[in-house]
């Protein structure tokens, strides 16, 4: 292969282990999310008490979560950080309160998680890296051997670091909103409003961290925000795209 943008290309690695679809992976996190919601209204329509709704739902989701971590059968960072809102989300659970307070629970995980999101961004590996790395690394035009590229470029260590900032300013106004709806509004309103809140922050977020990708160059293995590196090209349609651009 011939040089781009005046930095080598070597071929991407081909060692590692297949890993789910991100199709499948969005799929599996939109069911996991839903359900506790849909049982919640599914418990109000059967007649059930607005707390022990709010209770199953929140017993579903940490059973979930424990059964995710038991199948990994070791604690990544990742793991870690979703092991430690699980355990949060468990003890807020069982803790005597009234619905109001149950459904608060949800902005206080969300507040802890944004808080985790800022301090990550000072860390050896920003969490939105940790989060990333296994869905984008080598695919959709993203370069292949982000851990090299973490340690020699100092723009491509720039770019976690403050988007693992915006995702935690982003998440913090979510758990204030919640507090906001949790103790303001009717209660069998919440969850769905709060569900909403989640998937419209998750969007804005994810729209916006992309768009900061591909502007500065960072999703495109090919583009000048690499010059300098060995980069590790990604195959398949993305490459093919990129060759037929070239060519043109």
């Amino acid at each position: 292969m011939g040089r781009i943008n005046a930095h080598r290309t070597v071929p991407a690695g081909t060692g590692s282990a297949r890993r789910k679809s991100p199709a499948a992976r969005l799929l599996r996190a939109a069911i996991e999310f839903l359900i506790p919601v849909a049982l919640f209204y599914g418990l109000r329509a059967a007649g059930i008490d607005a707390y022990t709704a709010l209770l199953a739902g929140a017993a579903v989701s940490v059973a979930g979560s424990l059964v995710d971590l038991l199948r990994a059968r070791k604690v990544s960072p990742f793991g870690l950080y979703a092991l430690t809102l699980m355990v949060l989300s468990t003890v807020v659970s069982v803790i005597p309160g009234d619905e109001r307070f149950l459904l608060a629970r949800g902005a206080l995980v969300m507040g802890v998680s944004g808080l985790w999101f800022l301090v990550s961004s000072a860390t050896r590996r920003p969490l939105v890296y940790v989060m990333s790395k296994p869905v984008l690394e080598g695919r959709f035009g993203w370069p292949g051997n982000w851990d090299r590229l973490f340690t020699e470029l100092p723009r491509f260590r720039r770019i976690w670091r403050v988007s693992s900032i915006a995702w935690g300013v982003g998440l913090c106004v979510d758990s204030a909103l919640r507090t906001l709806m949790a103790w303001n509004l009717p209660v069998d309103t919440v969850p769905g409003l709060t569900t909403a809140l989640t998937a419209g922050t998750a969007v804005i977020l994810v729209v916006a961290a992309n768009t900061y990708y591909q502007v500065s160059g960072a999703a495109r293995a090919w583009s000048p925000f690499y010059a300098g590196v060995a980069v590790d090209h990604p195959k398949g349609r993305w490459a093919k795209r990129h060759a037929e651009t070239r060519e043109a």
